[in-house]
């Protein structure tokens, strides 16, 4: 992420924003051509402001045959989306919802939907 201005140069972020998507949750399109459908996360890009979600926002891809892909042709795959554009689903609710934050007694910090105070499923680390 880059700022713009007379500083610019100057003044490169390094340190990308937080964000409240991560790899395998299950999200909410809620705006774009795929609007209204779910999937989950394939990898999120901090810096890019970007997620990869399963089976949305496919394009097609022209390659050359080479050593990996002896074949070629016009393959089909996901193309990263903005984060702003989606949300994340909460089980309970049944729907997208806004996500907080909250500071459990052992002082560790969950992530909670803003509309009915259940805790959000971390999805597991590998």
């Amino acid at each position: 992420m880059r700022r713009t201005g007379w500083l610019s140069a100057s003044r490169v972020l390094t340190v990308p924003p937080k964000c409240v998507v991560r790899k395998g949750d299950t999200v909410v399109v809620i705006a774009g051509k795929d609007r209204g459908k779910s999937g989950k996360v394939l990898s999120v890009s901090l810096r890019e402001r970007k997620v990869t979600i399963e089976k949305i926002n496919i394009i097609k891809r022209h390659t050359k045959p080479n050593q990996q892909n002896r074949q070629g042709g016009i393959l089909e795959r996901e193309a990263p989306i903005q984060i702003s554009n989606v949300m994340i689903y909460c089980a309970t609710c049944q729907k997208p919802v806004r996500v907080g934050s909250k500071t459990m007694t052992d002082k560790s910090r969950v992530r909670v939907c803003k509309k009915c105070q259940q805790l959000i499923e971390s999805p597991e680390r590998a």
